[in-house]
C-alpha cells in the first residue's frame, strides 16, 4: 500500500513539474541542489574550523569551573562530568558507571575477556590500545618518561611520578592505623598487614606463611 502511495506521489510530482514552464522547472532544481550544496559547505567548513584549531592551538571552548580549555566543544562536554560527577555510560552487566563512552567499551571487556591488541612481537594480548603501547617499550626499550632530577628514565608515566617522589619526599599514602606514610602504594599494602596479621606468601614445603613475598624466598632457601 505505501509503495502503491508513494508512486502516486511521485507521478504527482512529476506531472507538476511537467505542467510549470521550463524557467520554473529550472529554478527549483537550481534552489534544491544550491541548498544541498549550501548545506554540505557548511558541514565542511565547520568540520576544517574544529580541525583548524588543533593546528593553531585555539582553543575557544573554557570551563566555567576551572582554568581549562578545549579545542572542540565535544571535549568540553567531556571534561564537565569531571565537576557534576555525571557517568551517563552504564556497564549492563554490573552497576560501574563511566563518563566517557570509551570507558565503557574498555570496561566491558573485563566481562567478555575480550583481548583485540595483540603484539606483533610475542603472543601477548590486551583489552586496550594503551596497555599494549606500554607493553611495545619492552620489547623496542623506549623510555620516553624522564627524570628531571637525575638520568632515570621509564616506559610509563606512572613510574615516573613514583620515582618523583624519592626527590620530592611526598608520600601519599597514609596509614590509618599509625602515622605513618609511604610514596607507594605496594609499600602502604605491606605494611598494613602488620595490623591485620595477613600473611597471603606460604611454604608450600612447610606451613610457615609471610606478609611479604621477599621472606618467602629467603625461608625457601632453608629447605634446599
Amino acid at each position: 500500500m505505501k509503495s502503491h502511495i508513494s508512486v502516486h506521489n511521485v507521478t504527482r510530482r512529476l506531472n507538476t513539474l511537467v505542467l510549470l514552464p521550463r524557467t520554473s522547472v529550472l529554478t527549483q532544481v537550481r534552489s534544491h541542489i544550491s541548498v544541498h550544496n549550501a548545506t554540505r559547505r557548511y558541514s565542511v567548513s565547520s568540520a576544517l574550523t574544529r580541525h583548524l584549531h588543533i593546528h593553531r592551538g585555539e582553543k575557544p571552548y573554557q570551563c566555567t569551573q576551572c582554568n581549562k580549555a578545549f579545542n572542540q566543544s565535544g571535549d568540553l562536554t567531556r571534561h564537565l562530568r569531571t565537576h557534576t560527577g555525571e557517568k551517563p555510560y552504564q556497564c549492563t552487566q554490573c552497576n560501574k558507571a563511566f563518563s566517557i563512552s570509551s570507558a565503557l567499551t574498555k570496561h566491558l571487556r573485563t566481562h567478555t575477556g575480550e583481548k583485540p591488541y595483540q603484539c606483533t612481537q610475542c603472543d601477548k594480548e590486551f583489552s586496550d590500545c594503551s596497555a599494549l603501547t606500554k607493553h611495545l617499550r619492552t620489547h623496542t626499550d623506549e623510555k620516553p618518561f624522564r627524570c628531571t632530577q637525575c638520568d632515570n628514565a621509564f616506559y610509563v608515566s606512572g613510574a615516573l611520578t613514583m620515582h618523583l617522589r624519592i626527590h620530592t619526599g611526598v608520600k601519599p599514602y597514609h596509614c590509618t592505623q599509625c602515622n605513618k606514610a609511604f610514596n607507594k602504594s605496594g609499600h602502604l599494602t605491606t605494611h598494613l598487614r602488620i595490623h591485620t596479621g595477613e600473611k597471603p606468601y606460604q611454604c608450600t614445603q612447610c606451613k610457615k606463611a609471610f606478609n611479604v613475598s621477599s621472606n618467602l624466598t629467603r625461608h625457601l632457601h632453608t629447605h634446599t
